[in-house]
């Protein structure tokens, strides 16, 4: 399951011993475009806010069995991080742990962002030579994530942030 409230804490509300959320972010500021079009992401009733979350769960084509669940905080970035996992996972053949740990990357229709210091600098001077415009930043992501497998199910959490795997 994964919800989202938004900022740390949500709105700082709690009511019945649920924190409200701040969504209202992901809304569009301006209801109107420049051209004075509405914005399909206006806020109004019946809404619901723009939200890159992916909880995500991969079943086996042929049984319908459930084989792994991954989910991640981290904003517009979710979507990156959770493709990435399931790269690793799914085509690589990495454990859960060892597909969260990879250097996180992407781009959010502008500069292609490397997760800071965890690229060599080959793999940096080689993007720039491709044209790529480069920001390299903090995404500390908080994947977590856990996938059955021939001895049972695996888990893996982001060493970049809060939480662990513990299990038999």
């Amino acid at each position: 399951m994964t919800t989202t409230i938004e900022d740390a804490f949500g709105a700082r509300q709690m009511v019945r011993g649920f924190l409200l959320n701040n969504e209202l972010t992901d809304f569009a500021f301006a209801p109107r475009d420049a051209a004075g079009k509405p914005v399909a992401n206006r806020v109004e009733p019946g809404k619901r806010p723009r939200s890159s979350m992916s909880p995500t769960l991969v079943f086996d084509a042929a049984s319908g069995r459930p084989l792994m669940s991954a989910g991640s905080p981290g904003g517009a970035l979710i979507i990156h991080y959770t493709a990435k996992t399931l790269l690793g996972t799914q085509q690589w053949g990495l454990s859960p742990q060892q597909a969260i740990a990879l250097p996180n990357f992407g781009s959010t229709n502008g500069p292609t962002l490397l997760e800071a210091q965890r690229f060599p600098a080959a793999t940096v001077e080689a993007l720039k030579a491709r044209g790529h415009e480069l920001r390299e930043m903090g995404m500390t992501s908080g994947l977590q994530a856990i996938q059955l497998g021939g001895a049972g199910w695996t888990g893996g959490a982001d060493p970049r942030r809060e939480g662990v795997v513990l299990g038999k």
